[in-house]
C-alpha cells in the first residue's frame, strides 16, 4: 500500500516573515495565531488556530512552561499535507530540547520525504511532466525512523551537555488526503475521535504510552544493564534507572536526549503507525501527559466536540485539564498542558453537543483495528522546580549525578564526536 504525494512544483510563498491573525475577542484581549512562511516547509504555525487546527499550551506549576508545539500547513510544499507536533519536555533544560526539537524535527522530516520521494521517483521511472510519486508504508516508517535518529544526534551535537539529564518526548502526525502516519516518542499520546454505528463519538487511541513496564521496553532495557523498577512512595509508576546508580528514574522508556540513558536501553527509535481515515472519523488530539493524566480519552474527546468554536477546542480542553489536576490530584504539582486539535472535515455540527453524547460501552475501543496499522519495528529565565516537590508522577525522579561534574561521567557512546562547553 503507498500514500500519494503528488507534486507540481512547489507553491510559490512570500519570503519568509510572521503574520500575525486576529482571532476573537475573549476575556478583554485578541488572541494572535502567529505564523510564518518558511520556504519549502509551508505556513509554520506556532500558537492560534487555522481552518482545520487549533492549538494551545499552558505552563503548570513547576516552573518554566517545558512544553512546545508545532504546526506545518501545505508541508514540504504539498498542499493539503500536514504535520503537527506536540513535545514534552522534562529535566533542567528540558524546555531547551523541546523547544529546538519543534523547530528541527520538520524539517528533517521534509529532507527524508523529498529523499524518499526522489528515489521512488527514480525506481518507477516516471514520465516527464507531472511529478508524481508513491511512498510506500515502508518507506514512511523509514524516514520517521531516519529524521528522529538525525534528530537526536544533532541534540548531542548542538545541545551538548544540557541534554544529559534532559530530554522530550515528541507525538507527531503527517496527514494527507485520507491517510495519517503517526510518529511517537515517549508517553504523550494521539487520539482519535470517530463516530460509530449510532452515531455516537468514539476515542481511539492511535498511540501506545512507550513506559518502562512494557514487556518489550523492559527487556530491552534489561539487556542493555538498566535497571526498572518502581518506588515505594509510587509503586504504580515504573521507571529507568543506570546500572549502578538510582537516578534519573526517567518515566518513559523512549526519548529524545537523555544521554546518560542512551547506554543502558534508552532509545529515539519512534513507534510509527498508519491510519486509513474514513468518513467517520472527526478530529485528532495530539496532547502531552499532562492532559492525559488528569482526563480520559473519552472525557478529552468530549470537551473538544463540545467546544463552542472550533478555535477555542485546544484551549477549552487545556483548561478543563488543569481544573482536573486540582479537582482530582489535590496538592499535587500540576504539569504543564499543551495540545493540538486537527479537525478532519469541514465545519460540521460536532458542537451541537446533545446530539454526540458518548457511548460508554464502547470507552475502550481498541486502539488498532482495521484502519490502523503499527508500522513500529522495533532557554528561559524561569527555573524548573519539579524536583523540588512530586507531582502525580514526576518524569524524572532523581537527579544523583547532576551534583557532580558531568566530565567525570564515561561519556555515552552515543556522544562520541560531540562537542561539549
Amino acid at each position: 500500500m503507498g500514500i500519494c504525494c503528488t507534486k507540481n512544483g512547489p507553491p510559490q510563498y512570500p519570503p519568509e516573515n510572521e503574520v500575525n491573525e486576529k482571532i476573537e475577542f475573549e476575556n478583554g484581549k485578541d488572541e494572535i495565531s502567529i505564523s510564518t512562511y518558511s520556504g519549502g516547509e509551508g505556513r509554520v504555525r506556532s500558537r492560534g488556530r487555522s481552518r482545520l487546527i487549533s492549538m494551545y499550551s499552558q505552563q503548570g506549576r513547576k516552573g518554566v512552561n517545558q512544553d512546545a508545539m508545532t504546526v506545518r500547513e501545505d508541508f514540504n510544499g504539498e498542499k493539503d499535507l500536514i504535520f503537527c507536533g506536540v513535545f514534552d519536555g522534562h529535566g533542567p533544560f528540558g524546555h531547551v530540547v523541546a523547544r529546538y526539537i519543534s523547530k528541527q524535527l520538520p524539517s528533517k522530516l521534509s529532507a527524508a520525504i523529498k529523499i524518499s520521494q526522489h528515489k521512488t521517483y527514480l525506481y518507477n521511472a516516471a514520465a516527464e511532466g507531472e511529478y508524481h510519486q508513491t511512498l510506500s508504508l515502508a518507506s514512511w516508517e523509514n524516514t520517521f525512523l531516519k529524521s528522529f535518529s538525525e534528530m537526536d544526534h544533532a541534540i548531542a551535537r548542538d545541545i551538548n551537555t544540557d541534554s544529559f539529564y534532559s530530554g522530550s518526548t515528541a507525538v507527531t502526525l503527517i496527514k494527507q488526503s485520507g491517510h495519517l502516519i503517526i510518529g511517537n516518542l515517549g508517553d504523550s499520546r494521539a487520539v482519535l475521535c470517530t463516530r460509530g454505528a449510532r452515531d455516537q463519538l468514539i476515542p481511539v487511541q492511535l498511540t501506545v504510552d512507550l513506559k518502562p513496564d512494557i514487556p518489550s521496553e523492559a527487556e530491552r532495557i534489561r539487556s542493555c544493564e538498566g535497571r526498572v523498577f518502581a518506588e515505594e512512595e509510587e509503586p504504580d509508576v515504573y521507571r529507568m534507572w543506570m546500572p549502578d546508580e538510582d537516578c534519573p528514574g526517567l518515566a518513559m522508556s523512549r526519548s529524545f536526549g537523555d544521554f546518560c540513558l542512551k547506554d543502558y536501553g534508552l532509545i529515539s527509535a519512534p513507534d510509527v503507525f498508519y491510519r486509513r481515515l474514513t468518513k467517520q472519523d472527526e478530529f485528532v488530539v495530539l496532547a502531552t501527559d499532562g492532559v492525559w493524566d488528569a482526563l480520559t480519552n473519552e472525557e478529552v474527546i468530549e470537551i473538544v466536540a463540545s467546544a463552542p468554536r472550533r478555535s477555542r477546542a485546544a484551549r477549552l480542553l487545556v483548561k478543563r485539564a488543569v481544573q482536573a489536576w486540582d479537582y482530582k490530584f489535590p496538592g499535587a504539582i500540576v504539569d504543564d498542558c499543551a495540545a493540538i486539535c486537527l479537525f478532519l472535515k469541514p465545519q460540521s455540527d460536532l458542537t451541537k453537543y446533545g446530539e454526540n453524547r458518548l457511548n460508554r460501552k464502547n470507552y475502550f475501543e481498541p486502539a488498532r483495528n482495521e484502519y490502523t496499522t503499527s508500522l513500529d519495528s522495533s532557554g528561559s529565565k524561569d527555573e524548573w522546580v519539579a524536583i523540588k516537590g512530586l507531582s502525580r508522577a514526576n518524569t524524572m525522579s532523581k537527579f544523583t549525578g547532576l551534583i557532580r561534574d558531568v566530565s567525570r561521567r564515561r561519556p555515552s557512546q552515543f556522544l562520541d564526536g560531540a562537542q561539549f562547553y
